[in-house]
Formats: structure tokens, sequence, C-alpha cells
């Protein structure tokens, strides 16, 4: 089960250039896409795409896979698409002319950031040369299918038809992840040194691109300018339209401080599902669980959920002796974190609040109403845990205990640290949505950590920190 820890493939550290946004796209079936139409045709031959982009849903077939998209009718149009998670190219033109380019690797990574460069010049006399792809700075060489380009075809994509982000054209087959730095170059094949580098410990990290010739179609979409979020900052004001995309869909999580999410990989039950960037859980089912991408085993760390609907437990579930159990938590009902001795949730069961651990219960706080923020506060020095709801914690914990590194009046303490313990969702008939940092709905007061990371309803305390790579690096 892939979790994410510091230099993790596809993710980043540190960088000299720091990308400050992304943008989440929410669910599977949704049509949510930036469009445009170019007044006039670019260079239809010779191109290239970078963008960096992290996913929050295992699918199959096309299902939260849409990357980019153009072309008018079904017969005569381009695909870039994650398709039964690998990278797949397709296009099919009014003349017959078609290809699927798709590689053998799949990408099933949900903690990573991975950065895309598809470069294609079809001028080129040696056909393996006019598709390019590469990943995290390689070049992917192994493919299920590779129909390259006759010389000289023009393709779809730089011509006047529609174009999509974030979308497989014209369907709901909408990218479940996010986007950051997305690139086109019109007129140039380039490589990916163009647009990254690899640091010191041998991590692909970005590049400034401002310096870059964009051509005359060309853009850059840096997702910054939260009231225009398909800005083109490249100098050519080559826009995009929002389709059903709101400020609340930019992310502060990106390559350069990649923070936590739910993790699908611990799921394998189509009762249970993701959206919002797996922030957003839901079960239709009897109880069901899933676990963040971060694990933790040092350091004080604060996240938030919204309560929506139905009975759920919140709080912390351990990988290592339990990795089993937890993989497995939604292969069956009464799949909650907290059945097992490693795992601490609070527990609200229709009118009951309880703290539960091990399958053993004791009355305690009190029970949320729809839209009510819980807190959780973890102590992974000390092995404490608090939970809260609406700026009070349950148990009569004040906010001085918990920043004073006691375990007074915790819902939890000596909680042995010896592995990586990580958020938990456990949810029965309901639904919650996470607030890491990068909060998938609106915040009303806006509070950051120490180090100026995360946006919450409530005061972080003094001590604890957003579930980021920036933050684990530092303090995990």
């Amino acid at each position: 089960m892939p979790i994410f820890t510091v230099g993790a493939a596809g993710t980043t550290t540190s960088s000299s250039y720091e990308i400050a946004n992304s943008l989440r796209f929410n669910a599977v079936g949704s049509d949510k896409s930036l469009k445009r139409t170019n007044g006039s045709a670019g260079n239809q031959q010779t191109m290239t795409f970078s963008f960096w982009v992290k996913r929050s849903i295992v699918a199959e077939d096309f299902g939260g896979g849409g990357l980019f998209g153009c072309g008018t009718a079904d017969g005569d149009e381009l695909n870039l698409t994650f398709r039964s998670n690998v990278i797949d190219l397709r296009w099919e033109m009014t003349d017959g002319t078609q290809g699927d380019f798709r590689t053998n690797r799949k990408f099933r990574d949900m903690s990573a950031w991975y950065h895309i460069v598809l470069a294609l010049d079809s001028t080129q006399s040696t056909n393996s040369n006019r598709i390019r792809l590469y990943v995290n700075g390689v070049e992917e060489t192994d493919f299920a299918e590779a129909a390259y380009p006759n010389q000289n075809l023009n393709f779809k994509i730089n011509g006047t038809v529609e174009q999509e982000i974030g979308r497989f054209i014209r369907s709901d087959k909408s990218l479940v992840g996010y986007l950051a730095e997305f690139v086109f170059i019109d007129g140039q094949q380039l490589t990916p040194s163009s647009f990254g580098e690899f640091d010191d410990d041998n991590n692909w990290i970005p590049k400034d691109v401002s310096d870059l010739t964009f051509g005359s179609n060309g853009y850059h979409l840096d997702f910054e300018d939260s009231s225009s979020l398909g800005n083109d900052v490249s100098g050519n004001n080559n826009d995009w339209t929002l389709n059903n995309i709101s400020a609340t869909d930019q992310s502060v999580d990106t390559p350069t401080n990649n923070y936590a999410t739910l993790n699908p990989l611990t799921t394998n039950n189509s009762s249970y599902t993701f959206a919002s960037g797996a922030l957003d859980a839901t079960s239709s089912t009897s109880w069901l669980g899933s676990v963040g991408t971060i694990g933790l085993s040092a350091g004080k760390w604060y996240w938030e959920a919204k309560y929506i609907s139905g009975n759920f437990g919140i709080g912390i579930g351990k990988v290592g002796t339990s990795a089993t159990e937890t993989k497995n938590l939604s292969s069956a009902n009464n799949g909650y974190i907290s059945k097992y001795a490693d795992g601490y949730e609070y527990f609200k069961n229709f009118s009951n609040s309880n703290k539960l651990n091990n399958n053993s219960s004791t009355s305690y706080g009190s029970v949320p109403s729809a839209n009510d923020i819980m807190m959780v506060a973890f102590d992974a020095d000390n092995g404490t845990i608090w939970v809260g709801k609406q700026g009070t914690w349950y148990g009569s914990a004040t906010q001085s205990e918990i920043e004073a590194g006691t375990t007074t009046n915790s819902m939890y303490s000596s909680i042995t640290m010896d592995d990586f313990f990580l958020p938990s969702a456990s949810i029965e008939n309901g639904q919650l949505t996470f607030n890491f940092g990068s909060p998938p709905y609106s915040i009303t007061s806006g509070n950051s950590d120490g180090n100026g990371h995360g946006n919450f309803e409530y005061a972080v305390p003094s001590g604890y920190y957003a579930l980021n790579s920036k933050n684990l690096a530092q303090f995990g």
C-alpha cells in the first residue's frame, strides 16, 4: 500500500522554484474542465505539453482519467487520458486516420505528483521520434500500443476545434485529481529539461518556465488567480473558460508541497467512493473505512473534517502489524478502523457519541450536526490524540493542555508509536469531507499552522502542523 514519504517517486521535498497552486478536479461522472477554441490554427505538427498531475482514484477504462481532449465529433478527436491506470493517447481523424499510443506501466500511486511531458513532431522521418512521452524526467519506452502517426500528420490539438483540459472530450470522463503548471508549447518538440531537473537526491523537481518561447497558441496555466483560474501567464493571454469550476477548486496541494489526502488504494469496495481530490469519502452501505496518504511516526499534527451525513469514525489507524487489516477495511461490513487494537477514533453512531479502540467504546463528546467541523490533534511524539467539534475540544480538553504536550483530558494516550499511524475515515451510510490544509469547501475564518501552511476553520494548536511534505520533512 503506497504511503507518501519524503522523497517518494513523483513527489518533491524542496525546489528553488515553488509551485503555489494546483486545480482540483472533483468527482467521477462530473463535467468539469477548462475550455478554449483557438482563433486561428498554430503549428499542428510540432508541439509539447508539460504538466504535473496527482491522481485521486483508481478506475478502469477511462473513468476519472481525462487529462486533455480536443475535437468536435466522434471519430474526429484526440484525447490524452489515464485509461485503466496507464497513460493513453488516442486520435481519430475524419479521413479514417487513427492511432493508440499506450504505456504498459501503470500509474497507481495516489500520493504522488507525476510530471508528464508529451512532445509531438510528425515531421520526423523516424516514426518513434514523432511521439515522445516522459514521466518524471525519464522517457517511456515500453508500450502496450505504439501506433505512431503518419509523417507530417496534422493533429487536431492546435487547430480551431474546441479543446478541454481535465476532461475526455465531449464526455463525463473528467479527471479525478489535481493538475498543476499546465504548459503548452506551440511549434517546438522539447525535452523534460525545459520544465524540470533532478535534484541532489535524484528527485525530479520543477523549473521556472517563464523564459520559454511558447509560440502563438502556447500558454502557461499556473492556477494562482482564484478569480481567474483559466488565466494564461505566458504573455500570450490565451486564457481558458471555466466549465463547472469554482474558486474552491483551487488548491495549495502542489508538486513542491504535497498534502495528505485519503488513499483509495486502501479500499476495494465500490460502495465506498471518493471525490474532491480524495478528500471527500462516502459509504453507501454499512461500516467501511480508509486511511490517509501520509504516515506519521513523529511530530504533532492537526486536521479537520466536515461532517455531512450518516455515522462515522475519525482518528488514526496504524500501518505495520495490521497493514493487511487496514488494506481490507472496505472488503466487508464493519470495516471501521477502531475495531482493531491500533485504531483510535471518535465514533458517531446514530444518537451515540463515543470513543472507540479495539472495538471497545466509551461515551465521549457530543453528537455533531450536519456541516459541523470536526478537529483532530495528534501528538505522535507522546502517543496522544484529541478530537473536538466546532472549536471546542471533547473531554473538557483545552487548547493550552494540547499545546503543553500533556495527556490531560485527551481522547487516548499511551499509544505505542512503533510504526506509522495515518488519519482514518470510517463511515456508515454517510459522508465526510476532510481538510488536511487544502480544503475543498469554503472556510469562513482561515487559520494556518506555525509555518504558514494550511487553511483551517479553527486555530491550529501551537506546535502542531498541517500534513504536507514540507512539514513532514521538518518534523516527521
